[in-house]
Formats: structure tokens, sequence, C-alpha cells
């Protein structure tokens, strides 16, 4: 079985953070410089958020359909064995998330920055999604 807690924690925050983002009443009152720090916060909780879903993905795989089928394989293949698990419901989304958060660790600009906190906004619908899958799959 599973322990969750940290994905559940990790996804709320992210949650939370782009909730605050889009709040017109609290970033107007907000400088530049914190409203960037935000969205700042909000990639981060991404990325963190990003990486726990996928090891989680493995993990799961692992206990479920067996090491030898998960050890070693790629990104895209792991997502695709998660769809066939129908842990995840599209794998080009999944590496569309994978290239967004090894933008953030390769190249950190204001427009990477833009279109991965653009990008979290569409993972938070399917980690979301992730973890309720994996909740109701938890033995």
């Amino acid at each position: 079985m599973l322990d969750l807690t940290s994905l559940k924690k990790s996804l709320d925050n992210l949650e939370k953070l782009i909730i605050a983002t889009n709040n017109v009443v609290l970033t107007q009152g907000l400088d530049a410089t914190l409203q960037e720090g935000l969205k700042a916060g909000v990639i981060q909780n991404f990325e963190v958020t990003y990486e726990l879903s996928w090891k989680f993905i493995k993990r799961w795989l692992e206990q479920n359909i067996g090491n030898s089928y998960v050890d070693g394989v790629s990104r895209r293949e792991l997502f695709r064995l998660a769809a066939e698990s129908l842990l995840v419901s599209d794998v080009d989304k999944w590496m569309k998330y994978h290239k967004g958060r090894n933008e953030t660790s390769h190249t950190y600009d204001a427009l990477t920055a833009e279109d991965v906190y653009q990008l979290a906004m569409d993972f938070v619908h399917d980690a979301k999604q992730l973890l309720m899958n994996l909740e109701e799959r938890n033995d």
C-alpha cells in the first residue's frame, strides 16, 4: 500500500498557490516582485508535484504489474503503462509535463517561466485525477 500523503500535500499546495495567483484582488495589491514570487512558487510546486507523481506511478506499477515491466523503461513507456493501467488518461500530456519540468531545471528565463506556469494550471487537474485513481486502486 502506498502512502500518498506527500503527493496529497504537494498537490494541495500547488492548487492553493494557483488559486492565489488567479485572485485579482490579492495580486493587484502586490508589487511585480511579489507577483513573480507567487508564480515562482507555483512553478516550484509544479516541479515537486510532478516528481512525486511520476515516482508514485512507478511505485504503483512496480507493485501491481511487476518490477521487470517497469525497471529501466523510458518516461514515455512509464506513462504508457500508466495509461494502460488507467492511472493517467493522456500519455502526450504527461510527456508535456515532463518536458516542462526539464525546462525549468535547465533553463530559467521569463518566457520559460511563463510557459511552465501555464502548464502547471493544466497539470493540477491531471495530477488530481492521478491521485484519485491511485487512492481508488491503492491495495
